[in-house]
């Protein structure tokens, strides 16, 4: 059956002293998420987004919030981040990331477990390099995972090609478990590597500098779904 490719574009690359103005540009748009990069500058080589205003996100945005958290210690902090999203509209519809190779054994369960039980949607995060393997014993678990397409810690890197083919492994792992988490990809997302990603089962595409960089940022984002969108449904005729 065929589902719309949802798009989630990146704040990081929006304008920080017009966020609101850029939130509401997307949502019109027809955004399915809004994308919102936690950076600690331990576990990537950045600092960004923290929950002071993640909080204020959530109050302002009238769509999910994706929250990607790239943090050294995420058991200890996701109780923050959890309470942050508590004044958004809907929390139950936002999705909070916490990245696989920040957690041992375990852990992995224990903090996806704590992101349901704030009522909240659980994802977990893969870098390029970490085989989608290590999500079998959670993969049941899981709403969505989330495959870096890209190294995390920066906005406007290119696409790693080959990145689609790990789309197609997570997409054959959740199938063997009989779970159909959403699948996000995120990094060098545009209207030339969307459709490869989409045609082998991404159904959430982060977008950046794709969508916020353009002269008409609405008019980048309804394309970049429609190429998707288009790659998407040709890839279920075969």
């Amino acid at each position: 059956m065929f589902e719309p490719v949802r798009i989630a574009p990146s704040i990081l690359s929006a304008d920080f002293m017009n966020l609101g103005r850029d939130i509401a540009l997307i949502e019109d748009a027809g955004a399915g998420f809004v994308h919102v990069d936690v950076m600690d500058g331990h576990f990537v080589p950045n600092l960004t987004i923290g929950v002071p205003v993640l909080k204020q996100l959530a109050k302002l945005a009238h769509i999910p919030l994706d929250v990607h958290l790239m943090i050294d210690n995420p058991l200890r902090e996701l109780p923050w981040f959890l309470d942050a999203l508590q004044g958004a509209a809907d929390p139950g519809s936002c999705i909070v990331t916490v990245h696989a190779e920040a957690l041992y054994g375990p852990q992995l369960k224990e903090a996806t477990d704590t992101i349901h039980a704030a009522g909240c949607k659980a994802a977990v995060a893969l870098k390029p390099c970490t085989p989608p393997a290590v999500l079998a014993p959670i993969i049941s678990d899981l709403d969505m995972v989330l495959v870096m397409s890209v190294e995390p810690g920066f906005s406007g890197q290119s696409y790693i090609e080959g990145s689609d083919a790990k789309v197609a492994e997570v997409v054959a792992l959740a199938c063997e478990a009989g779970v159909r988490p959403l699948i996000q990809v995120d990094g060098g997302i545009g209207v030339r590597t969307a459709p490869l990603v989409a045609s082998s089962g991404a159904d959430v595409l982060v977008c950046g500098n794709a969508v916020f960089a353009a002269d008409d940022p609405a008019m980048a984002l309804q394309e970049v779904c429609r190429v998707a969108d288009r790659a998407r449904m040709a890839a279920l005729e075969v």
